[in-house]
Protein backbone atom coordinates (compact mmCIF):
# COMPACT_ATOMS: atom_id res chain seq x y z
CA UNK A 1 0.00 0.00 0.00
CA UNK A 2 1.16 3.32 -0.79
CA UNK A 3 2.86 4.76 2.30
CA UNK A 4 1.02 8.23 1.24
CA UNK A 5 -2.41 6.61 2.12
CA UNK A 6 -1.36 4.81 5.61
CA UNK A 7 -0.03 7.92 7.01
CA UNK A 8 -3.71 9.10 5.64
CA UNK A 9 -5.62 6.71 7.40
CA UNK A 10 -3.19 6.90 10.50
CA UNK A 11 -3.77 10.50 10.86
CA UNK A 12 -7.47 10.23 10.53
CA UNK A 13 -7.24 7.25 13.72
CA UNK A 14 -5.39 9.37 15.68
CA UNK A 15 -7.38 12.66 15.23
CA UNK A 16 -10.48 10.77 15.86
CA UNK A 17 -9.20 9.34 19.07
CA UNK A 18 -8.15 12.73 20.23
CA UNK A 19 -11.21 14.17 19.49
CA UNK A 20 -12.92 11.33 21.64
CA UNK A 21 -10.48 11.42 24.02
CA UNK A 22 -11.16 15.51 24.20
CA UNK A 23 -14.80 14.54 24.41
CA UNK A 24 -14.52 12.31 27.31
CA UNK A 25 -12.14 14.25 28.67
CA UNK A 26 -14.97 17.16 28.46
CA UNK A 27 -17.80 15.42 29.83
CA UNK A 28 -15.49 14.09 32.58
CA UNK A 29 -14.74 17.59 33.71
CA UNK A 30 -18.08 19.55 33.12
CA UNK A 31 -21.44 18.77 34.88
CA UNK A 32 -24.52 19.35 32.98
CA UNK A 33 -27.51 20.99 35.40
CA UNK A 34 -30.75 20.60 33.61
CA UNK A 35 -33.92 23.12 34.52
CA UNK A 36 -35.51 22.14 37.87
CA UNK A 37 -32.30 20.14 39.40
CA UNK A 38 -29.98 20.75 41.33
CA UNK A 39 -26.70 19.55 41.28
CA UNK A 40 -24.90 19.07 44.96
CA UNK A 41 -21.18 18.36 44.92
CA UNK A 42 -19.47 16.42 47.87
CA UNK A 43 -15.81 15.96 48.20
CA UNK A 44 -14.89 13.58 51.17
CA UNK A 45 -18.61 13.12 51.54
CA UNK A 46 -19.03 17.02 52.32
CA UNK A 47 -21.01 19.21 50.35
CA UNK A 48 -18.64 21.60 48.75
CA UNK A 49 -20.19 23.29 46.16
CA UNK A 50 -24.13 23.98 45.01
CA UNK A 51 -25.33 23.75 40.87
CA UNK A 52 -28.60 25.25 40.52
CA UNK A 53 -28.11 27.29 37.39
CA UNK A 54 -29.38 25.48 34.25
CA UNK A 55 -26.66 25.14 31.99
CA UNK A 56 -22.62 23.63 31.80
CA UNK A 57 -20.61 24.26 34.17
CA UNK A 58 -16.79 23.19 34.32
CA UNK A 59 -15.54 20.79 37.70
CA UNK A 60 -11.89 19.97 36.77
CA UNK A 61 -12.00 17.95 40.14
CA UNK A 62 -14.69 15.65 38.95
CA UNK A 63 -12.21 13.83 37.96
CA UNK A 64 -10.68 12.49 41.20
CA UNK A 65 -12.43 9.85 43.37
CA UNK A 66 -13.27 11.08 46.41
CA UNK A 67 -15.71 13.97 44.59
CA UNK A 68 -19.21 12.76 44.08
CA UNK A 69 -21.65 14.69 42.08
CA UNK A 70 -25.38 14.12 43.16
CA UNK A 71 -28.33 15.32 40.89
CA UNK A 72 -31.35 16.20 42.42
CA UNK A 73 -34.64 17.52 41.21
CA UNK A 74 -36.61 19.75 42.51
CA UNK A 75 -39.57 19.69 40.11
CA UNK A 76 -43.13 18.68 41.36
CA UNK A 77 -43.41 15.16 41.76
CA UNK A 78 -45.98 12.53 42.41
CA UNK A 79 -46.02 8.77 44.07
CA UNK A 80 -48.62 6.67 43.81
CA UNK A 81 -49.20 4.02 46.42
CA UNK A 82 -51.68 1.13 45.56
CA UNK A 83 -53.56 -1.39 48.26
CA UNK A 84 -52.29 -0.41 51.50
CA UNK A 85 -53.97 -1.89 53.50
CA UNK A 86 -55.12 -0.80 57.30
CA UNK A 87 -57.36 -1.58 60.23
CA UNK A 88 -60.49 0.77 60.99
CA UNK A 89 -61.94 1.38 64.42
CA UNK A 90 -63.83 -1.97 63.92
CA UNK A 91 -60.90 -4.07 63.25
CA UNK A 92 -62.03 -4.37 59.51
CA UNK A 93 -59.33 -4.39 57.08
CA UNK A 94 -59.56 -1.64 54.31
CA UNK A 95 -57.82 -1.13 51.41
CA UNK A 96 -56.80 2.58 50.39
CA UNK A 97 -54.83 3.47 47.38
CA UNK A 98 -53.75 7.18 48.04
CA UNK A 99 -51.80 9.91 45.59
CA UNK A 100 -49.06 12.05 47.36
CA UNK A 101 -48.07 14.95 45.20
CA UNK A 102 -44.62 16.21 46.74
CA UNK A 103 -41.17 18.33 45.74
CA UNK A 104 -37.56 18.69 46.64
CA UNK A 105 -37.47 22.33 48.65
CA UNK A 106 -33.78 21.79 50.70
CA UNK A 107 -31.83 19.00 48.13
CA UNK A 108 -28.85 19.88 50.28
CA UNK A 109 -31.42 17.87 53.48
CA UNK A 110 -32.71 15.84 50.94
CA UNK A 111 -29.43 13.93 50.54
CA UNK A 112 -27.85 14.55 53.94
CA UNK A 113 -30.86 14.58 56.56
CA UNK A 114 -32.46 10.90 55.66
CA UNK A 115 -30.97 8.00 53.78
CA UNK A 116 -33.63 7.12 50.86
CA UNK A 117 -35.66 10.21 51.15
CA UNK A 118 -38.10 8.64 48.65
CA UNK A 119 -38.96 5.27 50.80
CA UNK A 120 -38.86 7.08 53.93
CA UNK A 121 -41.77 9.25 52.69
CA UNK A 122 -43.68 6.13 51.75
CA UNK A 123 -43.24 4.64 55.31
CA UNK A 124 -44.39 7.28 57.27
CA UNK A 125 -47.07 8.05 54.41
CA UNK A 126 -48.13 4.08 55.48
CA UNK A 127 -48.16 5.00 59.37
CA UNK A 128 -50.01 7.93 59.28
CA UNK A 129 -52.29 6.41 57.27
CA UNK A 130 -52.64 3.30 59.87
CA UNK A 131 -52.78 5.94 62.22
CA UNK A 132 -55.52 8.11 60.88
CA UNK A 133 -57.69 5.61 59.47
CA UNK A 134 -57.92 3.11 62.90
CA UNK A 135 -59.81 5.97 64.71
CA UNK A 136 -62.87 5.71 62.28
CA UNK A 137 -64.95 3.01 61.16
CA UNK A 138 -65.46 2.30 57.12
CA UNK A 139 -68.22 4.78 57.10
CA UNK A 140 -67.02 7.43 58.15
CA UNK A 141 -63.46 6.38 56.31
CA UNK A 142 -65.84 7.42 53.25
CA UNK A 143 -67.63 9.99 54.47
CA UNK A 144 -64.93 11.85 55.80
CA UNK A 145 -62.26 11.69 52.77
CA UNK A 146 -61.64 15.18 52.79
CA UNK A 147 -60.91 15.85 56.62
CA UNK A 148 -58.22 12.32 56.46
CA UNK A 149 -56.96 13.90 53.32
CA UNK A 150 -55.95 17.07 55.31
CA UNK A 151 -54.78 15.43 58.49
CA UNK A 152 -52.60 13.15 56.58
CA UNK A 153 -50.78 15.76 54.36
CA UNK A 154 -50.57 17.81 57.80
CA UNK A 155 -48.95 15.14 59.61
CA UNK A 156 -46.67 14.10 56.39
CA UNK A 157 -46.10 17.55 56.16
CA UNK A 158 -43.91 18.15 59.96
CA UNK A 159 -41.96 14.88 59.69
CA UNK A 160 -40.95 15.36 55.54
CA UNK A 161 -39.89 19.61 56.02
CA UNK A 162 -36.65 18.06 58.23
CA UNK A 163 -36.13 16.41 55.42
CA UNK A 164 -35.92 19.23 52.49
CA UNK A 165 -39.39 18.04 51.33
CA UNK A 166 -42.47 19.30 50.96
CA UNK A 167 -45.77 17.21 50.65
CA UNK A 168 -48.64 19.88 48.64
CA UNK A 169 -51.27 17.07 47.92
CA UNK A 170 -52.45 14.13 49.77
CA UNK A 171 -55.80 12.24 48.03
CA UNK A 172 -57.41 8.76 48.90
CA UNK A 173 -58.00 7.50 45.32
CA UNK A 174 -59.92 4.22 46.39
CA UNK A 175 -61.03 3.06 49.81
CA UNK A 176 -62.45 -0.67 49.52
CA UNK A 177 -62.77 -4.03 51.29
CA UNK A 178 -61.68 -7.59 51.22
CA UNK A 179 -63.94 -9.26 48.67
CA UNK A 180 -64.83 -11.86 51.96
CA UNK A 181 -65.03 -9.05 54.22
CA UNK A 182 -67.26 -7.57 51.35
CA UNK A 183 -69.88 -9.94 51.32
CA UNK A 184 -69.99 -9.89 54.88
CA UNK A 185 -70.59 -6.52 55.40
CA UNK A 186 -73.44 -6.93 52.75
CA UNK A 187 -74.71 -9.56 54.52
CA UNK A 188 -75.33 -7.56 57.23
CA UNK A 189 -76.25 -4.51 55.52
CA UNK A 190 -78.86 -6.58 54.13
CA UNK A 191 -80.37 -8.27 56.97
CA UNK A 192 -80.43 -4.27 58.76
CA UNK A 193 -82.62 -3.23 56.11
CA UNK A 194 -84.78 -6.35 56.70
CA UNK A 195 -85.27 -5.78 60.21
CA UNK A 196 -85.45 -2.02 59.82
CA UNK A 197 -88.88 -3.28 57.04
CA UNK A 198 -90.32 -5.24 59.12
CA UNK A 199 -89.92 -2.74 61.86
CA UNK A 200 -91.36 0.23 59.58
CA UNK A 201 -93.98 -1.96 58.59
CA UNK A 202 -94.87 -3.04 61.93
CA UNK A 203 -95.35 0.89 63.55
CA UNK A 204 -97.26 1.74 59.98
CA UNK A 205 -100.05 -0.82 61.13
CA UNK A 206 -99.82 0.20 64.26
CA UNK A 207 -100.59 3.85 63.10
CA UNK A 208 -103.24 2.74 60.96
CA UNK A 209 -105.11 0.78 63.38
CA UNK A 210 -104.50 3.89 65.73
CA UNK A 211 -105.95 6.37 63.17
CA UNK A 212 -108.95 3.81 62.47
CA UNK A 213 -109.77 3.86 66.10
CA UNK A 214 -109.32 7.56 66.47
CA UNK A 215 -111.81 8.22 63.66
CA UNK A 216 -114.31 5.53 65.16
CA UNK A 217 -114.28 7.38 68.36
CA UNK A 218 -114.69 10.61 67.08
CA UNK A 219 -117.37 9.58 64.32
CA UNK A 220 -119.29 7.36 67.25
CA UNK A 221 -119.11 10.93 69.70
CA UNK A 222 -120.63 13.22 66.50
CA UNK A 223 -123.29 10.20 66.02
CA UNK A 224 -124.37 10.13 69.73
CA UNK A 225 -124.07 14.02 69.82
CA UNK A 226 -126.77 14.03 66.50
CA UNK A 227 -129.23 11.36 67.93
CA UNK A 228 -129.18 13.34 71.13
CA UNK A 229 -130.41 16.42 69.19
CA UNK A 230 -133.34 14.82 67.35
CA UNK A 231 -135.50 14.28 70.20
CA UNK A 232 -134.82 17.71 71.09
CA UNK A 233 -135.77 18.85 67.56
CA UNK A 234 -138.78 16.98 67.32
CA UNK A 235 -139.71 18.06 70.82
CA UNK A 236 -139.78 21.51 69.61
CA UNK A 237 -141.69 20.87 66.39
CA UNK A 238 -144.14 19.56 68.72
CA UNK A 239 -144.49 21.96 70.88
CA UNK A 240 -144.86 24.52 67.71
CA UNK A 241 -147.23 22.60 66.51
CA UNK A 242 -149.47 22.76 69.73
CA UNK A 243 -150.16 26.67 68.84
CA UNK A 244 -151.74 25.03 65.64
CA UNK A 245 -154.60 21.89 66.76
CA UNK A 246 -155.17 21.19 63.00
CA UNK A 247 -151.89 20.83 61.82
CA UNK A 248 -151.22 18.44 65.10
CA UNK A 249 -154.33 16.12 64.19
CA UNK A 250 -153.24 16.07 60.44
CA UNK A 251 -149.80 14.78 61.51
CA UNK A 252 -151.03 12.10 63.92
CA UNK A 253 -152.97 11.27 61.31
CA UNK A 254 -150.45 10.48 58.67
CA UNK A 255 -148.38 9.59 61.88
CA UNK A 256 -150.75 6.69 62.13
CA UNK A 257 -151.33 5.68 58.46
CA UNK A 258 -146.99 5.61 58.17
CA UNK A 259 -146.98 2.92 60.63
CA UNK A 260 -149.12 0.57 58.80
CA UNK A 261 -147.69 -2.23 56.67
CA UNK A 262 -149.46 -2.50 53.72
CA UNK A 263 -147.52 -5.94 52.36
CA UNK A 264 -148.30 -7.49 55.59
CA UNK A 265 -151.73 -6.32 57.05
CA UNK A 266 -154.78 -5.38 55.80
CA UNK A 267 -156.49 -2.91 57.36
CA UNK A 268 -160.29 -1.17 57.11
CA UNK A 269 -161.03 2.36 57.84
CA UNK A 270 -163.75 4.72 56.64
CA UNK A 271 -166.96 2.52 57.54
CA UNK A 272 -169.61 4.83 58.80
CA UNK A 273 -171.74 4.00 61.92
CA UNK A 274 -174.56 1.26 61.07
CA UNK A 275 -172.56 0.56 57.66
CA UNK A 276 -170.35 -2.84 57.10
CA UNK A 277 -167.76 -3.75 59.92
CA UNK A 278 -164.06 -3.84 59.46
CA UNK A 279 -164.55 -7.72 60.48
CA UNK A 280 -167.02 -8.59 58.08
CA UNK A 281 -164.86 -6.27 54.91
CA UNK A 282 -162.19 -8.60 55.91
CA UNK A 283 -164.28 -12.06 55.36
CA UNK A 284 -165.37 -10.44 51.70
CA UNK A 285 -163.73 -11.87 48.91
CA UNK A 286 -161.34 -9.61 46.75
CA UNK A 287 -163.93 -8.98 44.25
CA UNK A 288 -166.40 -8.31 46.26
CA UNK A 289 -164.16 -6.15 48.09
CA UNK A 290 -163.68 -4.07 44.71
CA UNK A 291 -166.91 -3.96 44.57
CA UNK A 292 -168.36 -2.55 47.83
CA UNK A 293 -168.36 1.42 47.58
CA UNK A 294 -167.69 2.72 50.54
CA UNK A 295 -164.59 0.51 51.40
CA UNK A 296 -161.53 2.57 51.79
CA UNK A 297 -158.10 1.14 51.25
Amino acid sequence: MNPDVLNLIYGMAISLASIAVAVLLFRAVTVSVEDEHVVLVTRFGKLVSRLSEPGLHVLVDRLLPYVTVNNVSVARDFREFKNVHVNDARGTTVVVDMWVELRVVDPVKALFAVERWDRATQNLLVHAATASLSTRDFSQILRDSSELTATLQRELSIETERWGVKVEQVFLRDVSLLPEVSRQLFGAVAARLERAQAVIEELGRLDVARLEANTAQKVAALVGEAKAQYPLAVGRAFSAMKSKPRVLEAYNVLFGLSQLRPHRTVVFRGFAHGEMRSADAAMLAPEQMAAAPSAKP
